[in-house]
């Protein structure tokens, strides 16, 4: 039985001394939450607002602001598939509210003269994985879009200087 236990212990000995200890993922972008419509959007809306009191350090502060633009874009990518443009458009201007304050905190911590490696790498690479999203998105939207709706007068909406203003939002916020 001793031999059994000890064969064992060695077997998973070199399975795991074989085998990286680490293992590198890309950064993902959250599901969509909540959508407009949903009867928990707006107080899931008043949560994020209230919860900017919660975290209140500096690093903190960069992970809840990088973790709303990751929200608003997600929300923003959603709607823009299912083409509820206007509703898209106001979304991906929430996420790009964000983007300063990101930056903002990463200041702040780099002052104080904490090492912000981890964070910096985390926000360039969530920038990134922005940036992507929002090519994609570039190349499936028309360029100009004619919102008419229903008894109100319509709005026009130019999603290539849209989205190249939010990608060059997020470039400036990775230099």
């Amino acid at each position: 039985m001793k031999f059994k236990i000890v064969g064992l212990l060695t077997c998973l000995f070199i399975i795991f001394s074989i085998f990286p200890s680490s293992v590198y993922a890309d950064y993902v972008l959250p599901y969509p939450s909540y959508m407009p419509g949903n009867k928990l959007y707006k107080p899931s809306r008043l949560l994020d607002a209230i919860q900017v009191f919660w975290y209140w350090g500096n690093i903190a502060s960069a992970k809840y602001h990088l973790r709303l633009a990751d929200k608003y874009l997600v929300e923003a990518k959603t709607l823009f598939e299912y083409r509820q443009y206007l509703l898209g458009v106001e979304a991906l201007r929430r996420s790009d509210k964000q983007i300063p304050y990101i930056k903002q905190y990463l200041g702040l911590v780099e002052k104080e003269g904490k090492d912000i490696d981890h964070l910096r790498t985390l926000m360039v690479s969530g920038m990134d994985a922005h940036i992507k999203t929002l090519e994609r998105l570039l190349g499936e939207l028309p360029s100009d879009y004619q919102w008419v709706p229903e008894k109100q007068s319509p709005t026009s909406i130019n999603f290539t200087q849209l989205l190249q203003e939010a990608i060059a939002a997020r470039r400036a916020a990775i230099e």
